[in-house]
C-alpha cells in the first residue's frame, strides 16, 4: 500500500480553531494551565517575568512574535496550534501545511516508502494524527487479510481496524491488555493536543464491545505477565500465534503541520518463532 493523500487531508486531525478575536492571552493561559505550570515557572523557562506573563494573559500586553513562539516552545504546543497562537496575536502563521503529495514533500514520501519496503517482511505503516493510514507494507497487508471490506475501505483507520469487533480484535489473544495500551496512548495524545476528530475516534473505539474469541483459536491470554521486554501484540494469523512489540517514530523539529502529525509504526517480532515465520513468508513472496 503506497503512501496516499486522503481526500479530506486538510481536515484530518484539525485542531480546534479559535478565532483571532479571542486573543492570544486566554489561549496561552489555557495551555499553561493544561501543562500545570505557574506564571512564575513559565516565565523562568521562557526568560521573562511573571508580571509580563500575567500582562500577556490578561491582554494588557501584546507579546512579540518571538515571545509567542518562545512560550509555545516551553509549553510544548503542537505545531498546528502554534499557528493559531500567532493568528490570535495578530501575526501570520509561521508553519505551512503541505498536502502529502506536494512536490516539496517528495523526498519525505520516497524516504518513508523505502523504509516501509525495507522493513519487510515485518509489518510497518504510516499514520497521521487521527490514525488514518497513509501508507503500509506487505506485512500489514498480511495481518489485515480476510477483514470485511467496510473496514478496509479508504480512509483506513489503524485504531478502528484494530479494535473493531469485526476487525483484528477477535484475533488478538491479549485483547484486553492491548486495547488498554492503545486507549491509554490516545488519552496521552488528547492531553497534549486539542483535536475533535481524535476525541471522536477515541469515544468510538472505547465504546466497542469486547468480541468473543475465535472458535478453535488459542486460549485468550490472562493478565499474567509476559516473558517479553515490552507488552506484545499477540495475534492469530493463519492458525499461528504471532507476537510483536510496537515502536512509533515521529519527526524531530518539524516545520510543517503535515509532517508534525505523521508517525511511523513498526512491529518487531517478539520471539524467534514469529521472526522465522515472517521470513519464510518473505521468501515465498520474493520467489
Amino acid at each position: 500500500m503506497p503512501l496516499v493523500n486522503t481526500a479530506d487531508w486538510a481536515t484530518v486531525c484539525r485542531m480546534t480553531t479559535v478565532a483571532a478575536s479571542t486573543g492570544v492571552g486566554p489561549l496561552l493561559r489555557q495551555w499553561r494551565e493544561q501543562r500545570r505550570l505557574s506564571q512564575l515557572e513559565l516565565a523562568l523557562r521562557a526568560g521573562s517575568s511573571a508580571r509580563h506573563i500575567s500582562f500577556v494573559e490578561t491582554g494588557r500586553s501584546r507579546p512579540s512574535q518571538e515571545m509567542v513562539l518562545r512560550l509555545a516552545e516551553q509549553l510544548d504546543v503542537p505545531v498546528r496550534e502554534r499557528n493559531a497562537l500567532l493568528l490570535a496575536a495578530g501575526y501570520a502563521p509561521l508553519y505551512g501545511e503541505s498536502p502529502l503529495d506536494a512536490p516539496e514533500l517528495g523526498p519525505l514520501r520516497e524516504g518513508m516508502e523505502r523504509l516501509l519496503t525495507g522493513y519487510e517482511p515485518y509489518p510497518a505503516l504510516v499514520v497521521d494524527g487521527s490514525y488514518t493510514v497513509l501508507g503500509a507494507n506487505r506485512g500489514i497487508t498480511m495481518l489485515l487479510g480476510g477483514l470485511p471490506e467496510h473496514l478496509l475501505a479508504p480512509p483506513l483507520n489503524a485504531m478502528r481496524v484494530t479494535l473493531h469487533p469485526e476487525g483484528l480484535a477477535p484475533r488478538i489473544r491479549n485483547l484486553r491488555q492491548w486495547r488498554g495500551h492503545l486507549l491509554a496512548q490516545m488519552e496521552r495524545q488528547l492531553a497534549l493536543v486539542r483535536s475533535e476528530p481524535l476525541r471522536a475516534l477515541y469515544e468510538e473505539v472505547a465504546a466497542y464491545p469486547l468480541p468473543e474469541p475465535v472458535a478453535g483459536g488459542p486460549e485468550a491470554d490472562t493478565d499474567a505477565p509476559y516473558p517479553y521486554f515490552a507488552l506484545p501484540l499477540r495475534i492469530e494469523h493463519d492458525g499461528r500465534l504471532l507476537s510483536f512489540v510496537s515502536s512509533v517514530s515521529t519527526f524531530n523539529t518539524p516545520l510543517d503541520v503535515t509532517v508534525a502529525e505523521l508517525a511511523i509504526e513498526t512491529l518487531l517480532p517478539a520471539d524467534p518463532e514469529t521472526a522465522a515465520y515472517l521470513r519464510s513468508l518473505g521468501s515465498l513472496q520474493g520467489a
